[in-house]
């Protein structure tokens, strides 16, 4: 087997608006633990995780730190997550119901209740305080 086919994922980004808001969804409604917190004010990454998957992480991070992008690229990406359409995550969960239940109760913004999808899984989705798509899946 080549190094080419052991290739895993490690982190995946998405942006932040509130820092202390978006600790709060992936720890307190979601139940990641917190791996990392960087930097101060709006401008922290904060790196997050499921406790039994050490090797994976989302980041955390303010978009517009970036200095390779341009004020208009910034204003660009700043309505696109007040429209929820600029990052999406996939998470999965054993028990989507159940999942769901925990976080519609931290007052997370439902946009999809669970529901049997017609390509065979069951999901729901929430917006993170930023904005950001949130599906979870049930696992098979």
């Amino acid at each position: 087997m080549t190094a080419m086919n052991n290739i895993t994922i490690s982190s995946s980004f998405l942006p932040h608006t509130d820092p202390d808001a978006s600790l709060a969804f992936y720890r307190d409604a979601l139940g990641f633990e917190v791996r990392n917190d960087v930097g101060r004010g709006t401008m922290r990454w904060i790196t997050v995780g499921p406790a039994d998957q050490k090797d994976v992480s989302i980041v955390l991070y303010p978009p517009a730190a970036d200095p390779g992008i341009t004020d208009g690229e910034r204003r660009t990406i700043a309505e696109m997550m007040a429209k929820g359409t600029f990052a999406t995550v996939v998470l999965s969960s054993p028990d989507v119901d159940a999942a769901f239940a925990k976080v519609e109760a931290s007052g997370a913004d439902v946009v999809q209740e669970p529901i049997d999808q017609p390509y065979g899984i069951r999901d729901c989705a929430f917006r993170d305080p930023a904005g950001n798509t949130v599906r979870i899946n049930q696992q098979p």
